[in-house]
């Protein structure tokens, strides 16, 4: 999961908020594109950065607590300091030295889809009720709004059903609607703003309409805006699931980093997430 979340956002990266003419024209995977902001192509972003924050700590059997959650968020950022999250937040982040700072100077009350963004890696808590309480616990350092919480559970919620194969893909949408308690849609045909609720309906509609993991970055894309988030996710989630195609061009693993936290880290993060996670 890790290493696909990794390329979702490399090559959504290239497309985040970018003008609808580039898309059309280029969102045809054949290459990894720049980002506007200077980020370099096949480079992933917050997104990747955060969702390893989560699965790190999965791994690490660490105790869920508001502290620790604050501590791994800022040792990410500071130990790989990378452009890709908002303006205000990058600020944030590069302001404070320690999660006890997170906590303490954290207006939490955005509705943007921060918390949704990093969530994935929760679908792999056996135990719904407790994935519920994580993802709304994660969720309330940063977005402790009920858009907040409900996009971070909906996303974690979405990975679970395929972690643990529990249906077809036909009926995600209604399995996280009702588990979440909120009604989320699956007909996205708008481009995407940094909005939680319009995230995960982008999210769902993506993998109720796909059937490869080909179609879930093209489309993904293809919806114009924050882009990169849904790619990033909705590659994440489909990977786990054997009803997508899983033949993607060889370029999005050639040319994906692989520095001290690219693609042999992810691989080996997920590996790791599979193997103490999974019961």
């Amino acid at each position: 999961m890790l290493l696909e979340i990794g390329v979702g956002d490399a090559y959504g990266a290239g497309f985040e908020f970018a003008s609808k003419e580039k898309v059309q024209t280029h969102n045809d995977l054949t290459q990894y594109h720049e980002h506007e902001l200077g980020i370099q192509a096949g480079h992933y972003t917050d997104d990747t950065q955060m969702s390893l924050a989560i699965a790190e700590l999965l791994i690490g059997k660490t105790n869920w607590t508001r502290e620790n959650i604050a501590d791994k968020f800022v040792e990410c950022f500071k130990r790989d300091e990378r452009k890709g999250y908002s303006k205000g937040f990058y600020a944030f982040l590069r302001s404070i030295d320690s999660g006890a700072e997170l906590l303490e100077k954290m207006k939490p009350h955005s509705t943007r889809n921060g918390a949704a963004m990093r969530s994935a890696p929760l679908g792999y808590t056996a135990d719904i009720g407790e994935l519920l309480s994580m993802a709304e616990l994660q969720a309330s350092l940063t977005h402790d709004t009920v858009i907040g919480i409900r996009s971070s559970q909906a996303v974690a919620l979405a990975s679970h059903y395929f972690v643990y194969n529990l249906g077809a893909k036909e009926n995600l949408t209604e399995f996280v609607s009702e588990y979440s308690k909120y009604t989320w849609s699956d007909n996205w045909a708008a481009p995407v703003a940094c909005c939680g609720e319009e995230t995960v309906n982008a999210l769902l509609t993506v993998l109720k309409s796909s059937e490869s993991l080909r179609d879930v970055l093209v489309k993904s894309v293809g919806f114009c805006g924050d882009v990169d988030t849904v790619a990033a996710v909705g590659l994440g989630i489909a990977s786990l699931s054997e009803e997508y195609n899983p033949g993607l061009p060889d370029f999005l693993l050639s040319d994906l980093e692989n520095g001290q936290y690219g693609k042999d880290y992810l691989a080996a993060i997920g590996i790791q997430l599979n193997e103490k996670i999974v019961r």
